[in-house]
């Protein structure tokens, strides 16, 4: 039945075939108030990706574009695992991630100086249990962009690639992740990539190369399918204005600026640039303003002192300094300090392209002076200090028995568990700056999240190390790269806290600089003119084309998160980036095996001790007890804690004693009977004809009065009293399960 449309407008849907399903974009069926709303479905994965745009541009100086992933538990048939939330709230971790991911390839497509608000919504309405969504809202947000008469340079589409069996493959379920060892996300713009992210179990970086020419050619359907459906919409483009200097105002300065910068003059350290450039820039200021007032009375402001009384005669100063706010305005002076960064960033790009050398003086391959430090918290299980140039990241690992996971409970995820944490933290004053404390954003959520993804492959497994692991990153100074910092400090901070990792991960930001002319196409012809960064520093990153970061070990990539500036780049280039990475890589490496050679033999006197061991699962129910009894009774009497998995691992933590204790009850708890062997058991009942000796926790044997002694007894009561403890043996097991005991032939001492 056709949808009434208040509009009026009719409902329109294209479809093509993508890796064996049907993929569905639809416009006027819902959303009547948005800007643009389109409706994705892919099996029985539905997204609708709405997108709404503000009136009137908006006064600052970023692009105001928000762009969410709202997941629903609906859309999984789940109801929140939480027994006192139920309603969607505050977005997961897993939510944030995403956004991120959708977030990354689009922004870029937009033109600079655009400030009209933009907010994209994507919501999963339905999602088919076989595969991740993220890479279908991916797509709903692009085709809602598309399609909302915004300058948006799309379409972009993703797809989520494994590897199993050595072959690529898209939209894997839940087993095949399991067994793959590669979780790559590429977004694509007409044959190039705007974006890749990656997890992977030290995979060789020609995999990961391979893999990125597969997703630009499988991209092609649903990018074609966008393009059709906008062909069908054909929205009305929106009239906008871009706010960026005035060409007068940039070619000014760019002439004050051009024998100021020469030679080299603003190159150093971070510290020494940035005192340079203020002082550059506050001359720049200072000059333009008495330039300004010479114009009002030239003859009068020829002197110094004529120009403090032309100042006091048009401006109203009569005291102190003329400051150029003053006399300039706000917005002039704001628009000659943005055409000042502009130009410092130009500066930035012709040293490397022109020669070779780097705002710090750095070779194109160099990385910034490395030191690291192990052990430096007393209190802490392991901890780490690793520094790189003026970026400064501290790492602190604790270590806690597995129930101490967190659990996860989100549309994707039902009763899963985080064993191994990585968080982030990065104040204001890392960056000297004031600012307000408070929850990580999605930055914060995002570094972290690939310093976790960076280890995750190299952890040992639970059985190998029962241990649930939270690492927390504190980042002490930035100047670039913090991700791949956290991602070092994190590595040595776990080699010191004894958690034997299979191999050491180190990380490296790598930046790009294509010398090829504004607004022309890049091409795999421009292999030679990319210039490629090792160790990427803030003033090369605001001036660069492109932010690629890589872990991994000596055999091959961990993790991996590629974000663009311009508008998509050729596999060709890419590959020689991380062709690049591999040299950096090893180069720090180097550096921390020099501080710590590898995990210690043990972990800290201070980290609690903890034993597991796989129960079969009908043995689970014999440790718990009736109502929690029997594990409660072996927790007060030992002191150790115990925690039972549904799978039937058995974690023991506690003192050495106490874990003995504990450990030797549960064992008992679950003994299987054994024929012929000898048993302490206690007297639990006495008949006529013999008595009951539980002889193993919660088993009791039939002890025959023939078989109590050698002489012949009348009753039980002449060897036996309720409650006393003796000595029997097994000795048969009927076909029923009964057991047979005797004490012939036991001594009782």
């Amino acid at each position: 039945m056709e949808i009434i449309n208040p509009k009026g407008l009719k409902t329109m849907s294209v479809e093509t075939e993508w890796f064996g399903r049907k993929l569905t974009l639809e416009v006027n069926r819902v959303g009547f108030r948005t800007t643009s709303s389109v409706l994705v479905t892919y099996g029985d994965t539905v997204v609708l990706g709405s997108v709404v745009v503000g009136k009137k541009p908006v006064e600052s100086d970023f692009f105001p574009l928000s762009i969410d992933y709202e997941e629903k538990f609906y859309a999984a048939g789940k109801i929140s695992g939480s027994k006192f939330i139920k309603r969607e709230g505050k977005p997961s971790d897993n939510a944030v991630l995403v956004g991120r991911l959708i977030d990354r390839p689009i922004r870029p497509l937009f033109p600079k100086g655009y400030r009209q608000e933009i907010q994209v919504v994507a919501t999963v309405l339905s999602m088919d249990p076989s595969f991740r969504p993220d890479c279908v809202a991916m797509i709903a947000a692009s085709s809602a962009l598309l399609n909302a008469g915004v300058p948006f340079d799309g379409p972009v589409a993703g797809v989520r690639i494994g590897r199993v069996n050595g072959e690529f493959k898209a939209f894997l379920s839940k087993e095949e992740r399991e067994v793959s060892d590669l979780d790559l996300v590429v977004a694509c713009r007409d044959g190039k990539v705007m974006m890749v992210e990656a997890g992977a179990d030290q995979v060789p970086e020609e995999v990961i190369i391979d893999a990125m020419k597969w997703a630009c050619e499988q991209t092609k359907v649903a990018l074609d399918l966008q393009k059709k459906l906008r062909e069908l919409v054909n929205p009305v483009e929106q009239e906008y204005e871009l706010k960026l200097p005035e060409e007068s105002i940039q070619e000014k300065v760019d002439a004050w600026t051009t024998p100021k910068f020469a030679g080299g003059k603003i190159r150093g350290n971070v510290l020494e640039r940035q005192e340079i450039c203020d002082e550059l820039r506050d001359d720049m200021l200072r000059e333009f303003a008495e330039e300004a007032i010479r114009k009002m009375e030239p003859e009068m402001a020829a002197t110094f002192e004529g120009l403090k009384v032309v100042a006091e005669k048009t401006i109203g100063v009569t005291e102190g300094e003329v400051t150029a706010k003053e006399v300039l305005g706000d917005e002039l002076v704001k628009a000659y300090a943005e055409a000042f960064e502009l130009a410092v960033h130009h500066e930035v790009r012709r040293g490397i392209v022109e020669e070779g050398v780097r705002p710090d003086g750095r070779k194109l391959t160099e990385v910034r002076p490395l030191s690291s430090q192990v052990g430096i918290l007393p209190r802490a299980h392991g901890s780490s200090l690793f520094t790189r140039g003026l970026t400064q990241a501290m790492n602190i690992v604790t270590l806690a028995p597995l129930s101490f996971s967190q659990l996860i409970d989100t549309m994707e995820v039902t009763d899963g568990k985080r064993r191994y944490m990585h968080f982030y933290n990065a104040p204001q004053y890392t960056v000297g700056e004031c600012g307000r404390l408070g929850s990580p954003g999605r930055r914060e959520i995002g570094h972290g999240y690939l310093a976790e993804r960076a280890l995750t492959a190299v952890l040992p497994t639970e059985e190998e190390f029962p241990y649930a692991i939270r690492s927390v990153t504190e980042i002490m100074s930035q100047n670039g790269s913090t991700s791949m910092a956290a991602t070092c400090s994190s590595c040595l901070a776990l080699m010191d806290a004894g958690v034997p990792l299979k191999a050491p991960v180190s990380g490296v930001a790598m930046g790009l600089m294509i010398d090829v002319p504004k607004g022309t196409e890049i091409t795999a012809a421009d292999v030679d003119k990319a210039y490629v960064l090792t160790d990427l520093m803030d003033a090369e990153d605001f001036a660069g084309d492109m932010d690629f970061k890589v872990t991994g070990t000596t055999k091959g990539i961990t993790a991996l998160q590629m974000d663009m500036k311009v508008h998509g780049i050729p596999v060709e280039i890419l590959e020689k980036a991380i062709k690049q990475s591999h040299e950096g890589r090893m180069f720090i490496l180097d550096h921390m095996l020099s501080v710590i050679d590898g995990p210690r033999a043990e972990i800290s006197k201070l980290a609690p001790r903890v034993e597991s061991f796989m129960v079969k699962q009908d043995k689970i129910g014999a440790i718990i007890g009736k109502g929690g009894e029997m594990i409660n009774k072996i927790t007060t009497e030992t002191g150790a804690t115990v925690d039972i998995d549904d799978d039937g691992m058995v974690t023991v933590a506690g003192e050495n004693e106490a874990i003995a204790k504990a450990v030797e009850w549960i064992k008992g708890l679950i003994e299987e009977p054994e024929v012929g062997k000898i048993y302490t058991g206690k007297v639990v009942t006495i008949k006529d004809f013999g008595a009951f000796v539980e002889f193993m926790p919660g088993i009791d044997g039939m002890l025959h009065i023939s078989q109590i002694c050698d002489k012949r007894l009348k009753t039980v009561e002449e060897a036996l009293s309720l409650g006393q403890t003796v000595k029997v043996k097994l000795v048969a097991i009927d076909d029923k399960g009964k057991y047979s005991l005797s004490m012939k032939n036991i001594s009782q001492e």
